[in-house]
């Protein structure tokens, strides 16, 4: 294999992925101007004990780190699909995503480009968490099966899923960290 190849392959990776993840906060960002309620469902609320060691509050501040869009996200996807649907035809809809990727682009390019794969693989969980869809359903939905399988494609070679979901159990900490944002 070519290096010179290799650096330009990486490269439009990472470009796609950035492209993606404007998207994603272009959904997000279009729903937190929703005027609409949520419904909200009070979790029983559980402590869980660990071993406090180095490398556990290391892990744990990584995720308080990681967890920055997770509410937005969902609220932003929301007013999404509630605009969407307001919308006569099929041209004004997909005008209407054009804008909304834009605006996502300009509002969130410098955060995105600096998120890790650990952080772009905890953004497919959160996103699923916040709007019941795994992002590969998400992608198909909105940009075409075609432009889904590429990506999740380009997943794979760096070992990441879009088909991963939000799990409650297996993911507590997260849940705990996004409580104690809500309560800020």
């Amino acid at each position: 294999m070519n290096f010179e190849n290799f650096g330009t392959i990486i490269s439009r990776y990472f470009s796609m992925i950035r492209t993606f993840m404007f998207l994603m906060l272009g959904i997000l960002y279009m729903s937190a101007h929703a005027q609409d309620t949520l419904k909200t469902m009070e979790l029983p609320e559980f402590i869980a004990e660990a071993k406090r060691n180095a490398d556990y509050e290391k892990r744990y501040q990584k995720l308080v780190r990681d967890v920055p869009y997770a509410k937005v996200a969902g609220f932003r996807f929301q007013l999404l699909e509630q605009n969407l649907q307001l919308l006569p035809t099929e041209k004004a809809k997909k005008e209407y995503l054009k804008r909304t990727e834009e605006a996502i682009k300009e509002q969130f390019m410098d955060d995105l480009m600096g998120l890790t794969l650990s952080q772009g693989k905890l953004l497919i969980k959160l996103i699923h968490r916040e709007t019941g869809k795994d992002t590969y359903t998400l992608l198909k939905q909105y940009r075409g099966g075609l432009t889904a399988m590429y990506w999740q494609g380009l997943a794979k070679v760096f070992n990441a899923d879009l088909h991963n979901e939000y799990n409650p159990v297996e993911d507590w900490q997260i849940e705990q960290i996004i409580a104690g944002l809500a309560m800020e």
